[in-house]
């Protein structure tokens, strides 16, 4: 027997020994290439990877594999290089937003407010990436990506709150570990639901060992207040009312529907003083609101919204969020977007306060950013599986039972949060925990005026409302930016939210 044959029969028979469940650790291999960008006029050398990390349960078998794509600059000490790991949200996104369009090496052009149109789209190098303050590493949810599934792995070990949360911890543990990173200063970012993972991860990530920096919180997707839409009866919270009127003017503001009021900032500064006082007593009196008062604070919402006051006066003051999206641009016909309300489309019932089956900031930004993503990592990155890239995982998680919302803190174990008849989940406890355990923990919250999703005006709230004492609340910085839910499709906004993250980072740092 030739030795070549005898070495085939020895692989075969290893392979045949394998245990159950076992897997290819890397099926497609990680991709790395060399790369350099300017910012600011330096050329900083840096190195992307494209692949995917392993997870295993506590039984070593293998459950899943997550994709990520990492960008880190060459030639510095990991010691003291720092290190964020950025996701998206939903749950059920990939992370090609925050990948293809914030603050990593290059980003796609879409147009500002406006319908993408066709390809080909423009894939350029971005000047306002933070490589020049961090190592980027843009992370996939479980199963989605080319991340996926894998050997005894279900989707109930991942499709949860404290399920997703154990996952993303693992990973950050793991990639920490493979590329020696654990003395690295280190920085979570997330974007909408991807906010209450950071929230629930923050604390996560301190009871297993891992001490942050810093969490950037885009377009925070939790409360400790209920939303519209979460099933409140009649007589029901009057707080998402409050909460999203100023949101709701600025977006009145930016189509002109609101006369002598050239100042953003100053108008929605009234506009919050109005919601926090008389329009929360008027809503808090219910029935009992004399005439007098409820024609005053209906004239004043009128003028804040831009909304007819006999509209105002029929809805009892209480203009639901698809009612305003529909209500304010009735006359031309159009509907406006809740991801970013600067986005508009046609609606096909112009009497219809239902708005629009779609969401138009959807339908202008996802054949750009789904092109980008695959033309960007399957091309110029170099990995190119033969898998779909999966942007978003929402009809699998629906055909795996949904997501689970039930929710124990690490600190709290024994006490049963929520569950899933209570929706949206409140994991601010959990963000309170870790800034309070960690006093020096920094946090960032980054908002868009016309963002109708999560509006900025409740994410303050919840924020106010930590129970921190003093010295911790001064440990939040908030961004205030004239775009949407994803601030960084307003190419001149970026501009400015980079600035304000570089500064936040160097105090972060103790720079």
């Amino acid at each position: 027997m030739t030795s070549r044959v005898a070495l085939l029969l020895l692989a075969v028979l290893l392979a045949t020994m394998a245990p159950a469940g076992a897997i290819n650790e890397n099926p497609y291999p990680d991709s790395v290439t060399e790369h350099t960008i300017v910012l600011d006029g330096k050329e900083i050398p840096y190195t992307a990877r494209a692949g995917t990390i392993t997870l295993y349960n506590d039984d070593a078998q293998p459950t899943a594999q997550v994709y990520y794509t990492a960008f880190t600059e060459d030639g510095v000490s990991p010691a003291t290089r720092p290190v964020t790991f950025l996701y998206n949200g939903g749950p059920g996104s990939s992370t090609m937003w925050l990948l293809m369009g914030s603050f990593g090496p290059v980003r796609v052009l879409a147009p500002n407010g406006m319908p993408a149109g066709p390809p080909p789209y423009r894939i350029v190098e971005n000047p306002y990436s933070l490589l020049d303050k961090t190592d980027l590493v843009f992370i996939d949810m479980p199963d989605s990506g080319f991340g996926r599934i894998v050997g005894t792995g279900t989707a109930k070990e991942f499709f949860g709150i404290d399920e997703d949360v154990a996952a993303f911890g693992q990973f950050i543990s793991r990639y920490l570990s493979t590329f020696s990173r654990w003395n690295s200063p280190k920085f979570i970012f997330g974007e909408s639901y991807g906010t209450a993972r950071s929230a629930a991860l923050s604390d996560y990530l301190y009871a297993h060992g891992i001490t942050l920096n810093g969490v950037v919180l885009q377009s925070m997707g939790f409360s400790s207040v209920l939303s519209f839409g979460s099933g409140m009866p009649a007589g029901g919270d009057d707080w998402p009312y409050v909460l999203y009127l100023p949101s709701e003017a600025a977006v009145a503001w930016y189509y002109h529907k609101i006369p002598n009021e050239p100042d953003l900032a100053s108008f929605v500064a009234r506009v919050e003083s109005f919601a926090m006082g008389p329009y929360l007593d008027a809503l808090y009196s219910g029935d009992e609101l004399q005439a007098a008062e409820r024609n005053a604070v209906a004239r004043t919402l009128s003028a804040y919204l831009g909304l007819p006051l006999q509209y105002v006066l029929e809805s009892d003051l209480r203009i639901s969020l698809r009612g305003f999206q529909s209500e304010l641009l009735r006359n031309e016909g159009r509907v406006t977007g809740r991801l970013d309300a600067r986005y508009n489309t046609a609606t096909m019932d112009a009497a219809s306060d239902e708005g629009s089956s779609w969401d138009p900031t959807e339908s202008s930004t996802d054949g750009p950013y789904t092109t980008a993503i695959n033309e960007y990592l399957r091309v110029d990155l170099k990995y190119n599986p033969p898998i779909p890239y999966r942007y978003d995982i929402y009809d699998i998680i629906g055909r795996n039972g949904g997501w689970d919302d039930s929710h124990v803190p690490p600190h709290r174990t024994g006490q049963f949060i929520a569950s899933r008849s209570m929706s949206p989940t409140n994991v601010a406890p959990d963000l309170a925990d870790a800034m309070t355990e960690d006093p020096n923990l920094k946090v960032f919250s980054a908002n868009g005026y016309y963002d109708l999703a999560t509006p900025f005006f409740k994410a303050m709230y919840t924020l106010d409302h930590l129970n921190l004492p003093s010295n911790l609340q001064r440990n939040i910085t908030y961004g205030f930016y004239e775009s949407g839910h994803m601030v960084y499709l307003n190419d001149s906004i970026l501009a400015q939210y980079k600035a304000d993250l570089a500064r936040w980072y160097d105090s972060a740092l103790g720079h």
